[in-house]
Parts: C-alpha cells; structure tokens; sequence
C-alpha cells in the first residue's frame, strides 16, 4: 500500500525565490506506515510455507527471499487459534528485500489464508523494521470471491511506529479491501498481485493529522517492492491535499506528488 514502501524523498526544480508549499512529512510518515504494516502480510505468506522459499525482487538481478536464516519460523496447530510466529533474533538481521530486523511477528490464525471467513490477527513482540519499532495489530478477515470471482479480504489496523533517535511516533488506522487477482490458484506467492482501496488517518512524527484516501486502486504486485499503478490523495491539518500517483504499470521505485498544482517527483525506498 503507498504500502509497499518505507520512505520517500521528494525532490522538485523550484527556484528559491518562489517558496511553495513542499511540506511532505506527512505523506512520508503515511508511506512509511503503509509499507511497514504490508510488509507483514507477505512475511506471514512466505513462513506459512514453512520454508524460506526464492523470492524474485523484479526491479533487482537478485532472487532471494524475504526472509533471512536468521528467521526462526515456528507454527503451533495445537491450539486453537493457531499461533504463527516468525523469529527475527534480538539483534537486527539483514533480510532479503534488503531491510534489518529483529524481534518477532505474531500471527493467530482460525484457518488457512484462502479460507472464507478465516481470521488473521498479526501483533508485535518488541520488532523493529530499520531500528523503528513497530507497535499495534492488524487483522486480516477472508470475506470469500467477490462478483468477479476473486477472493477479497478486509484489512484493518491500528498502529503505531516509533521513529529511532527521537524521531517521534507515527499513529496509524487504516481500513482496506484486498482484492487477489492474480496468484490463487498458484501454490508461490510471490506471483500474487493484489488491487488494494480504502482510507488511512493519523499523526505523523510531528504531531501533524492527516487523511488519506485511495481514488484509484493501488495495484500491489508482490515481485515488485512498490505500488505499480493507482493514485490516493493525502491531506495534511490545515494544508492543502496531496496527489500522489504511483503511474500506470512499471515496476519502479518512481512516483509523483501534486501540491497546488506543483508536480514533484518521489523517489520510494
């Protein structure tokens, strides 16, 4: 979601001389929460196959896996919900989308991720993704094929990530719907591709609130590290709202950002 992302600089060719409003804190702190909480998702998908399976990174030579052999994977169908945990270790393991993490990721689970009407709760146990800790519980409902024949899921999460050094704390709510279009009937995941709608609202690290809404579907496709397509604006207090439009397909780091008509270009991280 601007979720497959966990920064953005923002650059422009304004003169000096005519000051414009290029405040992006905001919608850097939302980027960052929505790649963040993404990320889980598709670290939970890759350890429920119990396996540290190749992961091809398209916009990269490399074919790797999320994951790293520093992730201990442990999955108990003894109890009920099931409990999935993945191990990062106390101290920050590099993975293979090229992040550092340590702690763990909990995953109670009422069956199988394809299941209609199964449940996804994920929560935190002192995890940290780059040295920011991530805090809050997202949960992930399966609400079964949709009129198009594919299978949709609500997202929900109330989150909070505390920024390293003092950074601030960023607090974030969202409620998605997931839609799977590509990869169902296909046993790896990484062929899966998702068209993601919905809102978020928060604070960013400086105590800013904001709004975001989705105005085109973000087309998530998990061999790429960002948002491919789909457009959302973002609306700081007392600022005027921001466009930002992730294009129309490739799998870049690439994407624009409107402020009162000034386009800037974003690089995502």
């Amino acid at each position: 979601m601007v979720a497959a992302t966990v920064g953005m600089f923002f650059t422009s060719c304004r003169k000096d001389k005519d000051p414009k409003d290029s405040d992006t804190s905001a919608a850097s702190d939302n980027a960052l929460a929505e790649g963040t909480y993404n990320d889980v998702n598709n670290i939970a998908d890759e350890a429920s196959t119990g396996t540290l399976s190749s992961y091809f990174i398209a916009n990269t030579s490399d074919s790797k896996s999320i994951l790293s052999t520093c992730a201990v994977i442990t999955n108990d169908t003894l109890v009920t919900p099931h409990i999935l945990t993945i191990n990062f270790g106390t101290t920050n393991c590099l993975c293979g989308d090229s992040r550092y993490r340590r702690g763990i990721i909990n995953v109670s689970y009422s069956g199988h991720y394809r299941d209609s009407a199964s449940t996804h709760t994920i929560t935190f146990t002192n995890y940290y993704v780059n040295d920011n800790q991530i805090l809050g519980t997202k949960t992930v409902t399966n609400n079964g094929h949709n009129a198009a024949g594919n299978l949709s899921f609500s997202v929900v999460v109330n989150g909070q990530i505390i920024k390293p050094s003092g950074g601030g704390t960023i607090n974030w709510t969202s409620t998605r719907t997931r839609e799977w279009i590509v990869g169902e009937s296909t046993p790896p995941w990484y062929d899966d591709v998702y068209l993601i709608t919905g809102s978020a609202n928060g604070t960013n690290a400086a105590g800013v609130s904001f709004n975001m809404t989705i105005t085109s579907a973000l087309r998530r496709e998990i061999g790429c590290r960002h948002f491919v397509s789909g457009s959302l604006t973002l609306t700081p207090s007392s600022k005027p709202t921001r466009y930002v439009d992730f294009g129309t397909g490739a799998c870049d780091n690439q994407a624009t950002v409107t402020i009162n008509g000034n386009v800037y270009n974003i690089t995502l991280n």
